[in-house]
């Protein structure tokens, strides 16, 4: 856990040094990366906001102290992560449909684990909010990995939910990797690149606080 926060809070340093050592593999680290947050509703703690605003700011090419850069292909990177991240909501929309429903069928004491009613609650909110839900989920971190196992539990039509995956995973992953590639070399934001990491993550949160606070 440690050497993750290490991670996420020096992303700009650490993706400098696996570029240089690792180079075209780099692109295999961050197409896993993504596709591992948004796939597997046991891991959303990866920093996937973060990750694409950084890895825009390498397609913009960054150069050390030392006089050493270190650049991203913006085409490959902009495809692969628009492929993982569709192919993550996927795989996680297909573990809730079929494990996530089992597990859910299990009983407890002779009980079912979860009541019935909470699961019809489910599978009518993605009948009437699911397009929207998995386009704004994407921009909420923990959230954005829950959101698809949750529609596969809640039976969700897979016709629908993949057409507004791509939709939502288009729009994610351009917005902040555009952001990055535009304002990530500015020279207040190279100064201070921990804190604008963690001012993306706290903006991203906004929606769920609004939420809580409205509840």
């Amino acid at each position: 856990m440690q050497n993750l926060l290490d991670f996420f809070v020096h992303l700009d340093s650490h993706l400098f040094t696996m570029i240089i050592d690792y180079g075209p593999w780099v692109y295999g680290i961050l197409f896993l990366m993504i596709f591992i947050e948004t796939g597997l509703v046991i891991l959303p703690f990866v920093p996937g906001d973060s990750l694409l605003f950084a890895a825009g700011t390498f397609c913009a090419g960054v150069q050390n102290e030392m006089g050493e850069t270190a650049n991203l292909n913006l085409y490959i990177v902009l495809f692969s992560l628009i492929l993982a991240a569709v192919l993550g909501d996927s795989l996680n929309y297909y573990l809730g449909n079929t494990v996530g429903v089992k597990i859910l069928s299990w009983k407890l004491r002779g009980k079912n684990l979860v009541n019935e009613k909470y699961i019809e609650r489910t599978k009518t909110f993605f009948e009437k909010h699911g397009p929207k839900t998995i386009i704004i989920a994407r921009f909420v971190p923990i959230i954005r990995t829950f959101a698809p196992f949750v529609a596969g539990i809640g039976d969700m039509h897979y016709g629908k939910f993949i057409r507004f995956n791509i939709i939502g995973g288009t729009v994610w992953v351009v917005f902040l990797l555009f952001t990055g590639y535009f304002f990530g070399n500015l020279p207040f934001v190279k100064n201070n690149f921990e804190f604008v990491i963690l001012g993306i993550v706290a903006v991203s949160m906004i929606p769920v606080g609004i939420q809580f606070f409205r509840k």
